[in-house]
């Protein structure tokens, strides 16, 4: 049996009645446990929830990156911040890179072209190196 006492005050001012509830200490509430083995077992599955989790916000971020680098308009795909919105619509994807590039230059893939003077090179002539020591000895 739940020993309550229940006091109901009047105010002066004629409005409703105040109801304060006082429960008797002696009395010990009435709790609900789980028992501890479905608590854990709960809690491990739980764990492994958050690790699918995390291990698929991480592809999703990997996804993205490979899709920025497939654009081939950053020189570093990571310029562009991550946006699980943009994963799904290419389209959008290029225009946030183009958006990026315009706002910031500098951030634009660069391509040497033309002679910079590296590589192999179609020459007529085949090289003495007997006589290039002698010339500079």
């Amino acid at each position: 049996m739940n020993a309550e006492k229940t006091e109901v005050t009047e105010s002066v001012d004629h409005q409703e009645p105040e109801v304060t509830e006082s429960v008797d200490p002696q009395e010990p509430e009435e709790q609900e446990f789980f028992p501890r083995e479905h608590v854990e077992k709960l809690r491990r599955e739980n764990a492994k929830y958050r690790e699918r989790a995390g291990r698929a916000d991480a592809l999703a971020r990997e996804l993205f990156t490979m899709r920025v680098a497939a654009t081939g308009k950053l020189a570093d795909p990571n310029d562009l911040p991550y946006d699980p919105t943009l994963l799904d619509d290419m389209a959008a994807m290029e225009a946030a890179v183009d958006r990026l590039i315009a706002d910031h230059p500098h951030y634009a893939a660069r391509v040497p072209r033309g002679d910079i003077g590296q590589g192999a090179t179609l020459s007529g002539s085949e090289v003495d190196l007997a006589a290039m020591l002698r010339a500079h000895a």
